[in-house]
C-alpha cells in the first residue's frame, strides 16, 4: 500500500514510548479486531491522553465547521500562476513558475496527516481488506462500501477523533483502494492529456493543455513503482511480469496505458505512460472552436461521409487523428451498419447499429491458440455486411484487407502515422502493409493533421486535405488534388480549387452546382450553430440524427434562433 509522504519522523519514537507505558487500569471492551489491535490502540490512547467517546457518526464536511483540509503556502523561489481544485475539498493543483530558471512546476496539494492520523490510517490499511471479504459480490457502490467499513473500523478503536481527521483519513483510503493512489489527482484533472513516469525516483511529467510539458512534485521509489505498475496492469485486466515486462492496454475509464516493469527493458526502472481519455468525445463543434477545421471544411467532409467516400486521417503522435475520426463519425447516417476495429477502445459512436470490436492477446502461449488481431477482426467484419468500416489505425497486414474492402465498395475510415502525402504513400506501399498502387487510388480523401507551435501554445491544425483522383497512365504516379491547405502566416485555411469528390457527389445525386452549394451552406450553418451553443457529443448526435429525418425543420429552427440573436 502506498502511504502518503508526511513529516512523521517522530512516529517510531511515539511507538517506543507507548510500548513503555504498559500499565493500563481501565477495561478495554471486547470488539471484533482482536486483542493485539485493542492493546495497540489502548497504548496509543494512553500516550496521547485520548478518552473514550460515543458511537461515531460521520458528519458532512463543511469548511466553516471543520476548516480547510488541505493548505499550500507555496515554494521558495516560485510564483503561483494558477490554482484550481481537482477533487474538492481534498486536492488541488497549483501551477508554479520559477522566474530565475524560467520553469513551471505542476504541484499537487493534498491533506497532511498528523502522526496520530497517520497511525490510524496505517492501522485501517492493515485491517480493511479482511472486513471487505463479504462484499466481493455486492452491488453496492464501492466508495460507499469503503467508507462504511472504514468508519466501522475507526469506531471499533473507541478513540476520540476529530471529524476533520476522519475526512482526511477517508480521503486516503478511497484514493488508494478505489482511485489511482498517488496519481489520482492527475487522473482527475481535465486539463491533463498525458501522464508520464520515466523511472524510479524521477519526477512524473504531464502534458497540460494550457502550460504544455510540466514537471510534477510526484515521484515513486523503485519498490513502490514496481507495485504500482503491476496494479495498473491489473486494472486493465492484464498481467505484467519480468517474463513479459511490457503492456499496452486500456484502463477502465478508456485511457490508454503503456507500461514496462523492472529494469530489463527500461534501465531507469519501471515506466508508465497514460494517455487520458476525454470524458466527452470530440464533436465537429469542438474541431471548429479549436480552429482545427473550419465549418466549411467539415461540411465538405459531412457530404463525403454521407455519400460513402473513403477517408484516412494521418499525422504524428497526438496530432488529434482519432479525435477527428470520432467527430466525423457523427456524420454517418443514423441507421447505417457500422463496424469499428481498434487495438484499444477509443472510439465512441452514438449509432444503435454499431458493432465495436477490440483486439485481444491469447491467454496462453499455446501454438494452437492465436491472438485475435486487427487483421482477423477485419476479416470477420467483412462477413457482417457493414456499410461503414472504421479501423482505429492501420500499421500492418490489416491495411491490405482495408483497401480490399475499399475496392469492393465498402466505405472505410482509418488513421495512420505519417506527416505528409509522400510518407503516407511510402508507408502504404512498403513493408509491412504492401498495398499495390492500383488499389491506393480507391482512397478518396486524405487529411493530414499536425501539432503547430503558435506563439507560446501548441495547437492542432489540419495541414492539408487531399483528394486522390487516379493514376497517371504514362508515369504511373498517383494524381492528387489539394482541396484545403493551412496558411501559417495568418493561421487560416485556403481553398485550393475545384473538388473532384464534390463533382462525383453532384453526378451521383443529380445535383447542379447551385444545389451543391446550398447543401454545403446548410450543413455549414448547422455546424456553426453546434459550435456556438457548445453542444456535447450527445446533443450533437441527436441534432444530426434529427437532420437526417427532417432537415427542413432543423434548418428552420436554427435560422429562427439566429434571427433572435441578431
Amino acid at each position: 500500500m502506498d502511504y502518503p509522504d508526511f513529516s512523521n519522523n517522530d512516529v517510531e519514537h511515539h511507538i517506543e514510548e507507548m510500548a513503555r507505558r504498559m500499565e493500563v487500569t481501565e477495561e478495554i471492551p471486547e470488539h471484533g479486531l482482536g486483542k493485539k489491535i485493542r492493546e495497540k490502540f489502548h497504548r496509543l490512547w494512553t500516550f496521547f491522553g485520548i478518552t473514550l467517546r460515543e458511537k461515531l457518526i460521520l458528519e458532512p464536511y463543511s469548511v466553516e465547521k471543520f476548516g480547510a483540509l488541505v493548505t499550500f503556502k507555496g515554494l521558495n523561489g516560485y510564483i503561483e500562476k494558477e490554482r484550481y481544485w481537482v477533487n474538492e475539498p481534498y486536492s488541488f493543483v497549483s501551477i508554479l513558475y520559477h522566474e530565475e530558471n524560467h520553469e513551471y512546476l505542476y504541484y499537487i496539494a493534498e491533506p497532511v496527516l498528523s502522526s496520530f492520523e497517520l497511525m490510524v490510517l496505517e492501522t485501517i490499511y492493515e485491517n480493511i481488506l479482511d472486513t471487505l471479504a463479504d462484499y466481493e459480490t455486492s452491488k453496492e457502490n464501492k466508495i460507499k462500501i469503503m467508507e462504511k467499513k472504514s468508519l466501522e473500523l475507526i469506531d471499533s478503536y473507541l478513540i476520540k477523533i476529530e471529524m476533520a481527521s476522519i475526512h482526511k483519513i477517508l480521503y486516503y483510503i478511497k484514493r488508494d483502494y478505489i482511485g489511482y493512489e498517488r496519481i489520482d489527482a492527475l487522473t482527475r484533472d481535465p486539463n491533463i492529456e498525458d501522464i508520464s513516469c520515466d523511472g524510479s525516483d524521477i519526477p512524473l511529467f504531464v502534458y497540460h493543455r494550457k502550460y504544455q510539458d510540466l514537471e510534477t512534485n510526484i515521484t515513486f521509489s523503485s519498490e513502490k513503482l514496481d507495485s504500482f505498475v503491476i496494479k495498473l496492469a491489473q486494472r486493465c485486466g492484464k498481467n505484467i511480469s519480468m517474463g513479459e515486462p511490457l503492456i499496452n492496454s486500456s484502463l477502465p475509464d478508456g485511457s490508454r496505458l503503456n507500461a514496462s516493469l523492472g529494469k530489463e527493458i527500461t534501465f531507469r526502472g519501471s515506466t508508465f505512460t497514460i494517455r487520458k481519455f476525454r470524458e466527452k468525445a470530440f464533436t465537429p463543434g469542438d474541431l471548429i472552436k479549436n480552429h482545427t477545421y473550419t465549418a466549411r471544411m467539415l461540411a465538405y467532409l459531412w457530404l463525403a461521409v454521407e455519400n460513402g467516400k473513403n477517408i484516412i486521417f494521418a499525422g504524428a503522435t497526438a496530432a488529434g487523428k482519432t479525435s477527428t475520426l470520432n467527430a466525423i463519425s457523427l456524420f454517418i447516417p443514423p441507421k447505417a451498419k457500422i463496424v469499428s476495429i481498434e487495438d484499444t477502445h477509443e472510439l465512441v459512436l452514438h449509432h444503435k447499429n454499431w458493432i465495436g470490436s477490440v483486439t485481444r492477446e491469447s491467454f496462453t502461449k499455446n501454438r494452437n491458440i492465436n491472438d485475435i488481431d486487427m487483421f482477423e477482426l477485419l476479416r470477420q467484419a467483412l462477413r457482417q455486411r457493414p456499410e461503414y468500416i472504421i479501423v482505429g489505425e492501420i500499421r500492418g497486414k490489416e491495411g491490405m484487407t482495408l483497401f480490399q474492402a475499399m475496392n469492393t465498395g465498402h466505405t472505410t475510415f482509418s488513421t495512420m502515422h505519417a506527416d505528409d502525402v509522400n510518407t503516407v504513400i511510402s508507408r502504404l506501399e512498403g513493408e509491412p502493409i504492401n498495398i499495390p498502387r492500383v488499389m491506393i487510388q480507391a482512397l478518396d480523401i486524405l487529411c493530414i493533421q499536425k501539432i503547430i507551435q503558435l506563439g507560446d501554445k501548441r495547437v492542432r491544425r489540419l495541414d492539408m486535405m487531399i483528394e486522390f483522383s487516379g493514376i497517371d497512365q504514362q508515369s504511373q504516379d498517383l494524381r492528387f488534388n489539394f482541396v484545403y491547405k493551412w496558411n501559417p502566416k495568418n493561421d487560416s485555411f485556403e481553398n485550393e480549387g475545384k473538388s473532384f469528390v464534390m463533382e462525383s457527389i453532384m453526378k451521383r445525386r443529380d445535383w447542379n452546382e447551385t444545389m451543391l452549394e446550398s447543401e454545403l451552406d446548410n450543413r455549414q450553418m448547422i455546424l456553426e450553430y453546434m459550435a456556438e451553443v457548445e453542444m456535447d457529443e450527445y446533443d450533437a448526435s441527436l441534432l444530426l440524427q434529427k437532420y437526417y429525418v427532417d432537415p427542413s425543420n432543423i434548418l428552420k429552427f436554427i435560422q429562427n434562433v439566429k434571427k433572435k440573436h441578431e
